[in-house]
């Protein structure tokens, strides 16, 4: 029989401060059990309200479709690459992280390995228990009046600002969503051009997720154009600076030092050049390892699963929460439209976001729009920043980042019956997308501004800018052809004969740099990006 009470399994290790304040909810029942093999998580899931988790335990579609009573899943961390996101939705289950707990480790941690890269503390640590007492090899640099490029200027980015600046540093902040009135102090300079951060800096710290636009952020382009001398360090993600990369620039002595805390692959093989080279320190990813920041994420995950359960407010949600099974049914095509209608543009467009009006014509004008612009929100601010970013606090990143929101509703139907269109306004252009459904459930780009078309917003996606010229569309496909790069779907648009023209093709899967160069090179070409949704 089963219980009436709340019940909330705890399936991975959690501080003991977090586990009370569960049992101190009189309604509430908490059972932990740890290392659980996932064929007995499955038997046992069904006789519980909420389930608790770090990173060790995996939430499969399995594990959703036993857990009949699951309302609440909460991961105490950042990431929830380890639970269904889409199986959890499907299911009206609500899926939280805790985005804030490790803000102050991770930046004091960045903080610690720069200074102990430009004082050479490990390297004179290990001379020294060798019996060794040589000064002068490890004369270090002072970060006094250095200029620090911080690129991603989030929760951890603006907590290393602030103990650099207290160490007399110089801020270049980069964020493509930031915009200069947002910050407004004297030592921080917000800059939209990552190139001139990179090319002013002397050292350069990374706080940003790692997705397809920051993959290989940093490589040997990049460190081309960084000072003589300068220094890298890295507490974000594995894979933003390109290892090999970086190894070539510290060895050719252009690149003085790095300090890294994650590794393309973890746990990095204990042969890694980069572990070789005396410049490098390095830490196993220990941003999150603070006895604070277990405790703090312990404490916030079980607050916000037993307010969540008890109906007192949800926080940090990843995927929507505020609708009703029926509603969300009915909007879920709208919804997934309006986030992709985001993604698009980020993707498609450069510029720091000031501006950006939604507006919604026909029938979909008749829903409860909020969860809708808060889609459009989250598409276009996830490129940059992430999983930290959510259906929940997308309105509150906007406005941290100076963003302003607005929102329109007409019943009028113009040349769709119902259509989501959105203007962002940047500090270089305003551009439009348009979207709307076929058939109430196939998303569709029915126009990105000047240009109508039919585009699927799915996959891989080619969206090419040219002269309208005879003969253009077959060279782009030609090239594609002796790439072996299959093309799925094509659609063309034209603001008039003879002028420039949009071509928008879905492929089969990602195109090299190289093919991009290529078809950038094409005779006829303007623009090519590629887009992935």
């Amino acid at each position: 029989m089963k219980s009436s009470a709340i019940r909330v399994l705890v399936s991975d290790p959690l501080e003991d401060q977090g586990v009370e304040i569960l049992k101190k909810e009189k309604s509430i029942e908490v059972d932990v059990k740890t290392k659980l093999p996932p064929e007995e998580l499955k038997k046992i899931i069904g006789e519980y309200d909420a389930l608790i988790v770090r990173s060790a335990t995996k939430v499969t579609k399995d594990v959703i479709e036993q857990g009949t009573r699951l309302k609440v899943i909460g991961r105490a961390g950042v990431g929830v690459d380890n639970v269904d996101l889409s199986a959890a939705t499907k299911r009206g289950i609500i899926v939280m992280n805790t985005p804030e707990g490790n803000s102050i480790s991770a930046a004091e941690l960045t903080m610690s390995l720069m200074m102990s890269m430009s004082r050479n503390v490990v390297s004179a640590n290990l001379s020294l228990r060798n019996g060794e007492w040589k000064r002068n090899l490890f004369v270090g640099t002072e970060l006094y009046g250095k200029t620090l490029g911080v690129v991603g200027f989030g929760r951890i980015g603006r907590e290393v600002a602030k103990r650099a600046i207290s160490f007399g540093m110089k801020i270049l902040a980069y964020d493509p969503f930031l915009s200069k009135d947002a910050v407004k102090q004297p030592e921080i300079e917000v800059e939209s051009d990552l190139k001139k951060v990179i090319r002013q800096s002397d050292f350069i710290t990374f706080h940003v997720p790692l997705n397809d636009e920051t993959r290989n952020l940093i490589n040997k382009d990049m460190f081309a154009i960084m000072k003589p001398g300068v220094r890298i360090i890295n507490c974000a993600r594995g894979g933003v600076v390109n290892e090999k990369d970086l190894c070539e620039a510290i060895q050719a002595g252009h690149v003085k030092g790095a300090a890294l805390d994650v590794f393309e692959k973890e746990p990095t093989e204990p042969d890694n050049p980069l572990l070789k080279l005396p410049q490098v320190v390095a830490t196993p990813h220990l941003g999150a390892s603070t006895e604070e920041a277990q405790i703090n994420v312990a404490i916030a995950v079980a607050e916000q699963v037993a307010d969540a359960l008890l109906n007192r407010g949800i926080r940090n949600a990843v995927n929507l929460p505020s609708l009703d099974a029926e509603t969300y049914k009915k909007m879920q095509p709208w919804i997934n439209l309006a986030e992709k209608v985001g993604l698009f543009h980020t993707q498609l467009f450069e510029g720091n976001i000031q501006e950006v009006e939604v507006s919604y014509s026909g029938e979909v004008a008749g829903y409860n729009l909020a969860p809708l612009t808060i889609a459009v929100l989250k598409g276009l601010l996830e490129p940059i920043s992430g999983a930290l970013v959510n259906f929940v606090n997308a309105p509150a990143f906007a406005k941290e980042r100076g963003i302003a929101v607005k929102e329109s509703k007409t019943t009028q139907v113009e040349d769709f019956a119902n259509a989501i269109s959105l203007t962002v306004k940047t500090a270089q252009a305003t551009h439009a997308i348009l979207g709307t459904l076929f058939g109430n459930k196939d998303p569709r780009i029915v126009r990105v501004n000047q240009y109508y078309m039919d585009a699927i917003p799915k996959g891989y996606m080619l969206v090419i800018t040219n002269e309208d010229r005879p003969g253009t569309v077959g060279s782009i496909g030609t090239l594609l052809g002796k790439a072996k790069i299959n093309i799925a779907e094509m659609t063309l648009g034209r603001d008039r004969e003879g002028a420039q023209a949009m071509t928008v093709i879905n492929i089969d899967q990602a195109i090299s740099p190289e093919i991009l160069k290529e078809l950038k090179s094409l005779p006829h070409i303007i623009d090519v990006k590629l887009v992935k949704l």
